[in-house]
């Protein structure tokens, strides 16, 4: 098995030297990079705005970065008067270790869905909800705490952008290496990586690999896409990532 990791930095690096460690065969070919949010300069003012027993929630570990790298300029603290919440573990532990609070997460799958289901978020009609994330996603979280009467603002800390490569030479090296197994964390990902790679290639090499994903819309997405064999890691972090792919 020779596996190509799409994950940006520095989860992919991180992932593919665990792989390797383990004696796997595996490269890394991060397909997005990440750069300040346009709202970043927000961020202080939507945080002072929360009030005890407001919502605060993450939905990346990058949206953590580059909000505590801005707090840090400001010479600031993140507040304790709101309650934390985190899309997953990983999101969860990276906010609890720049702020020092309780985060909040589902503990068993990293979406919106399981995240809406936790008893806190039930009743919070009045309630103030500042959602910080990258440009774009996770909608239904927003939609559905308006529902339930919140008052919610979302704030872009970060900018994911495409980074560009030569697609024919990619899919020729990747192809010479016996790539047969990817790694694909996102549906922008997947769209980016199909159009990237030319057609003769898409159909010898690309689709006959093995594809790991980490949720059933993306697996959906896939198969619609042309792959067929197609597996679901339980979770999206590196840890589950690794299990599946053992």
């Amino acid at each position: 098995m020779s596996i190509l990791v799409t994950r940006p930095s520095p989860s992919g690096e991180q992932l593919v030297s665990r792989l390797r460690a383990l004696g796997q065969v595996a490269w890394h070919f991060p397909l997005i990079e990440f750069s300040p949010g346009r709202e970043l300069p927000a961020l202080t003012d939507a945080l002072d705005a929360l009030r005890e027993g407001d919502l605060l929630f993450a939905l990346s570990q990058h949206a953590v970065t580059f909000a505590h790298a801005r707090l840090q300029q400001a010479g600031r603290l993140w507040p304790t008067a709101p309650r934390y919440f985190a899309i997953g573990r990983t999101t969860a532990l990276a906010l609890h270790t720049a702020s020092g609070i309780d985060v909040r997460y589902p503990t068993d799958r990293e979406i919106s869905e399981v995240l809406l289901q936790l008893p806190e978020l039930q009743t919070i009609a009045g309630k103030r909800a500042l959602i910080l994330r990258g440009n774009g996603g996770r909608e239904l979280l927003g939609e559905t705490l308006t529902r339930r009467g919140a008052d919610v603002t979302f704030l872009e800390c970060y900018q994911r952008c495409a980074k560009h490569y030569d697609g024919a030479q990619e899919a020729m090296r990747w192809q010479a290496r016996g790539v047969n197994t990817l790694v694909v964390t996102s549906g922008e990902m997947l769209q980016q990586l199909w159009t990237l790679v030319p057609l003769w290639y898409r159909e010898n090499w690309l689709l006959r690999c093995r594809l790991l994903v980490v949720s059933e819309r993306l697996a959906n997405l896939a198969r619609e896409m042309g792959w067929n064999d197609i597996r679901i890691a339980d979770n999206a972090d590196n840890d589950a990532l690794l299990r599946a792919l053992q």
